[in-house]
């Protein structure tokens, strides 16, 4: 068996199980990721999780701004990879690059394609109401997340799944399945590449922190995905007895049979939680974060205002 000499290019914290997979089953001669950018409070200029993951490791790293220069598409040829290895990179691969590699390159996607295809997967799963979401290892084309699926992995969307918990899964999943598909290259297999099916494709849009805020009006179980979709970020924001505060943890309940309250109106608020009349059902609020505080229970919050509490 022959490891395969592997050129890795991605960028964020989804990217990292992926590159250790290509470590511990190929040669990776070089790691290409987005330059470094401006982050925290200080906005100082930090390395990517996959630049901090390379240099651990001592693997050359470019961190080139595009790919479209014949310079940087040189200094890919003079690594003379067998495979590009892509997950969640951010830039897009022009043709000439997508044909340098012997075996051409391959794409670990957070979705079963073409369902979900584009920048926010996982989220957009989860926004959607979607009971099940996997990983695709693809062959990349000259479309987005239009190639053929080599390998694929399913896994369900439990009701208490968020981005983050549903991120970490399916990071875990793509680097199992990307490993799996190295192994057999190496061990001389030809993966079989299918088509994706024309119909049931859907593009997820890159989020926007504009749709963390919750709408009231709206059912009470969109606004509950919604909480769950954008946990760790932006974060859902809601309007509550007059203070801006981040939503963390919320379930949908049946509306009261008794009236029909105003959307936004509390309904109720006390150590189970605070309920809050929607369009459709209440939402009923367990864990949240005023401004520049801690995330707390919704408990420890009526605490601090009292007069909120209702039986």
């Amino acid at each position: 068996m022959q490891r395969p000499k592997l050129v890795f290019a991605g960028t964020p914290d989804f990217a990292v199980p992926g590159l250790r997979a290509c470590i511990e089953v190929g040669d990776v001669v070089a790691v290409y990721t987005q330059p470094d950018r401006p982050a925290g409070r200080g906005r100082k200029l930090t390395p990517s999780p996959v630049k901090q993951a390379a240099l651990a490791t001592s693997i050359p790293v470019e961190q080139p701004e595009s790919l479209k220069s014949p310079e940087t598409r040189a200094r890919l040829r003079d690594y003379t990879p067998d495979l590009m290895v892509v997950i969640a990179y951010g830039l897009i691969l022009p043709r000439k690059v997508l044909a340098t590699p012997r075996l051409g390159c391959w794409n670990v996607h957070a979705s079963l394609l073409p369902r979900w295809r584009g920048a926010a997967p996982i989220q957009r799963a989860i926004l959607a109401g979607d009971t099940e979401t996997g990983v695709c290892l693809m062959q990349m084309d000259a479309g987005l997340d239009t190639g053929p699926v080599l390998l694929s992995e399913a896994t369900p969307i439990g009701p208490d799944d968020t981005g983050g918990t549903l991120h970490d899964r399916l990071a875990d999943i793509g680097a199992r399945i990307l490993a799996d598909g190295l192994r057999r290259i190496a061990a001389g297999e030809n993966l079989r590449a299918t088509p994706q099916p024309e119909t049931g494709a859907t593009y997820a849009h890159k989020l926007d922190k504009a749709e963390a805020k919750l709408d009231f009006a709206r059912p009470a179980i969109e606004l509950e995905r919604k909480v769950r979709a954008f946990d760790p970020w932006p974060v859902a924001e809601a309007d509550i007895a007059g203070e801006r505060m981040r939503v963390w943890r919320a379930f949908a309940l049946p509306s009261p049979e008794s009236r029909v309250p105003s959307p936004g109106q509390i309904l109720a608020a006390s150590r189970h939680g605070i309920d809050i009349a929607c369009g459709e059902g209440v939402l009923r609020i367990l864990k949240l974060q005023r401004p520049g505080g801690r995330v707390i229970d919704a408990a420890d919050y009526l605490n601090a205002r009292p007069e909120l509490r209702k039986a």
